[in-house]
């Protein structure tokens, strides 16, 4: 299988490196096509992307991502939602469950969080009206919105799923989230066998962090789902074990949900779970399911057993040694 790789910035490196070496151990046929893009690479280079790298995903129509930093407030554009705008991936699917051995205020949490990918405020359609005041414009589509809802309720039913919440804020915007609303209510109509609510997006961080075993699949927006899948998270132990895939009619990008941690990068230090975890999604949507359970079930071994965990869940083991545990329980 032929794989665009990108290392990323900070600890992306490190952790792409943990992925090649399980890779190897579980002696999976990989090819990796490896291209480099983001801050680091433009300070060197003078661009964001090397030359190369669009063509490859075109071309493979599969890659994995390591974190890339985006600058706040000012400089370059996000290299994530310009390869999404790049290659149409609308789904920003991310599942979040509860990890054996890993201790939260929560032990049976299983959620997936499907995020319009393509449009809403992400859409990045903002500018100076003048000197003292900037406009954004949320912009929300009937075709956008009825397509991120049919993947949602597919998936469902496909996955055995019982349930989907559509998350908005259409008592307040009452066209653009009213538009989202809407939709949802009209696909929801041809799945019977799938349950269908709403629930405002304040009301769903609230009844969440209460009560998650309430929520099976979420679909929402783009700004929502950005926000709301890093709160799940933070329900199973963090960004170090949320993994995510980027979904197009031609395209999928794997890539771990958190950022590139300059303060560790080079330090050994890193957690690979949530790459790990995305390279295990990666396998299981492209006809390795078995591989896909194997690693997932390797990496729940070593944080239950506990020897090996890094030190952003009270560990002292590094990126390597938690690599090397991992291959080990792979056999």
């Amino acid at each position: 299988m032929d794989i665009v790789l990108i290392p990323g910035d900070g600890i992306g490196p490190e952790i792409v490196e943990s992925v090649k070496e399980v890779s190897d151990a579980m002696k999976l046929d990989m090819t990796w096509h490896t291209y480099h893009a983001g801050s680091e690479y433009y300070a060197s280079n003078g661009k964001l992307v090397e030359d190369g790298l669009m063509d490859a995903i075109a071309e493979y129509g599969i890659a994995l991502k390591g974190p890339t930093a985006t600058p706040i407030g000012t400089g370059f554009r996000s290299i994530n939602v310009m390869l999404r705008q790049q290659f149409g991936t609308y789904v920003n699917l991310r599942p979040v469950h509860s990890i054996r051995g890993l201790k939260t205020r929560y032990d049976d949490v299983d959620m997936v969080i499907i995020r319009e990918n393509s449009e809403d405020l992400y859409k990045g359609i903002e500018y100076m009206y003048d000197n003292d005041t900037a406009h954004g414009i949320k912009l929300i589509t009937r075709a956008a919105s009825v397509r991120i809802f049919e993947f949602a309720f597919e998936y469902a039913r496909k996955n055995h799923r019982r349930k989907v919440t559509c998350v908005q804020k259409a008592n307040i915007m009452k066209m653009t989230d009213g538009l989202f609303l809407s939709c949802f209510k009209e696909v929801a109509q041809k799945f019977p066998d799938i349950e269908a609510d709403s629930c405002l997006v304040d009301a769903f961080c609230m009844k969440t962090v209460t009560d998650p075993s309430q929520f099976d699949v979420i679909v929402t927006e783009n700004l929502y789902g950005d926000i709301v899948s890093d709160l799940c998270a933070g329900l199973v132990g963090g960004l170090g074990f949320a993994p995510s895939a980027n979904i197009g009619d031609d395209v999928r990008i794997y890539e771990a949900v958190h950022g590139s941690a300059p303060d560790i990068a080079g330090q050994d230090k890193a957690n690979p779970s949530a790459i790990l975890m995305s390279f295990a999604m990666l396998l299981n949507d492209h006809g390795m399911k078995e591989q896909a359970e194997r690693l997932n079930s390797a990496i729940d071994g070593v944080i239950a057993e506990g020897k090996h965990t890094t030190c952003d869940i009270g560990g002292k083991a590094g990126t390597k040694e938690f690599t090397q545990a991992v291959i080990e329980r792979l056999g």
